[in-house]
């Protein structure tokens, strides 16, 4: 039985990184991922790693996906040394969404999936959630997740964060957000820039319900491999 499909919002805050790796794990484990990047979204993926994405006509290989390992640390060398990914049977499916989009299945409660992520989650973002005042798809599409009762992780970057930010966090985790920063730890053998990446997109994927091995975790003895 195919699993459902699952949600990937692409804002800007600072860290694109983030998005890549979690992107290429969704991919190379086999799922089905509709992803919609705003405008800030992509200068900020342009600022931090030169990749510019056409967000009218837009192409996975600007960001090295759907091609191999290689071809990714090519793009994004500051994941250089990240942990091979568990490949599935069959590759997933990138479908992409036009932020300005309403008319696309993220937008409906009707469309059944697995979760979404919002990572990064920008400040503007989270208020516009906590508030339930969308202005955009990614923003009607977190709203359609907390409404149904599935699974919407926000990741936000930003610090320090001020009473606001705070008390939109809180809004949005009292209507059902899990509020996940990317703030990595340090407890898993840390040997690159990666594997701090891996801390955090493991973590999301944890709370979407996708199986990884992208860290040690706590109590194991040895580091895993794939």
């Amino acid at each position: 039985m195919t699993s459902p499909p699952i949600l990937v919002g692409v804002t800007g805050a600072s860290g694109a990184v983030y998005t890549v790796r979690l992107l290429d794990v969704l991919l190379r484990t086999g799922h089905e991922v509709h992803v919609s990047i705003s405008p800030s979204g992509a200068a900020v993926i342009e600022q931090e790693l030169g990749l510019k994405i056409d967000l009218k006509a837009f192409d996975p290989a600007a960001l090295g996906l759907l091609g191999t390992t290689a071809e990714l640390l090519r793009k994004v060398p500051l994941l250089t040394g990240a942990k091979p990914v568990a490949e599935a049977d069959a590759p997933g499916k990138l479908r992409y969404c036009y932020y300005q989009d309403f008319m696309a299945p993220m937008a409906s409660g009707s469309f059944l999936n697995a979760g979404m992520a919002l990572c990064p989650c920008s400040g503007t973002t989270l208020s516009a959630i906590a508030a339930g005042a969308a202005g955009n798809l990614i923003q009607r599409a977190a709203e359609v997740q907390l409404k149904e009762r599935r699974p919407l992780v926000l990741v936000p970057r930003e610090t320090p964060v001020s009473l606001t930010h705070i008390d939109n966090m809180r809004r949005a985790t009292e209507a059902g957000a899990i509020v996940l920063p990317a703030a990595p730890g340090w407890y898993h053998g840390v040997q690159s820039l990666a594997d701090l990446v891996d801390f955090v997109v493991a973590r999301v994927c944890d709370q979407l319900g996708v199986r990884n091995a992208l860290i040690q975790r706590w109590g194991e003895e040895e580091a895993p491999r794939r």
